[in-house]
């Protein structure tokens, strides 16, 4: 009885994704050029900034001597600077921003032969579940497709199903 229960078990494991990167050469020089790139856009995020303080601190120099029309183009141009540095900011270290896109990029070959090298351990081990434990939590990062009830789901919820997968 027990070895009829026993072969029938779902096996599970984990894998550490930061400890497997670390020893990766390639993601070594990956890291390097980022922190390049992430180096040099700080630095122009920061010349604009300084670009925006500057024109302040000459304004205020010259308030007094400024009429109002020349103060209100002052103004108007002080605060065009300072948005287009934020724009900038944004462009580059927003949520969607070409930081965020550079990381995936450059960390695309290197996750993939990860999961390459994954999936012949699966494989091998016949495994159904294996989590990643570098993330913040546990992160499911494969998964037998058997074990996905998905469907069974949609079907509960009375909603349709794909039509390209029901065949």
């Amino acid at each position: 009885m027990f070895l009829g229960q026993r072969a029938h078990a779902q096996k599970f494991g984990y894998i550490d994704t930061e400890f497997i990167t670390a020893k990766m050469p390639e993601y070594k020089k990956v890291q390097a050029a980022l922190a390049d790139k992430t180096k040099a856009w700080l630095k122009e995020a920061s010349d604009r900034q300084a670009a925006v303080v500057q024109m302040e601190k000459e304004y205020h120099l010259e308030e007094l001597l400024l009429t109002d029309e020349l103060r209100q183009q002052r103004m108007a141009a002080i605060k065009v600077k300072d948005q287009e540095a934020k724009a900038f900011q944004e462009r580059i270290f927003g949520e969607d921003g070409e930081l965020f896109k550079a990381k995936q990029n450059a960390m695309k070959p290197i996750l993939d032969e990860i999961s390459k090298a994954l999936e012949r351990v699966v494989r091998q081990k016949r495994l159904d579940f294996v989590f990643d434990k570098a993330n913040d939590g546990l992160a499911l990062i494969y998964t037998n497709p058997i074990h996905d009830y998905s469907d069974y789901v949609l079907e509960e919820l009375g909603l349709e199903l794909d039509p390209n997968l029901k065949k």
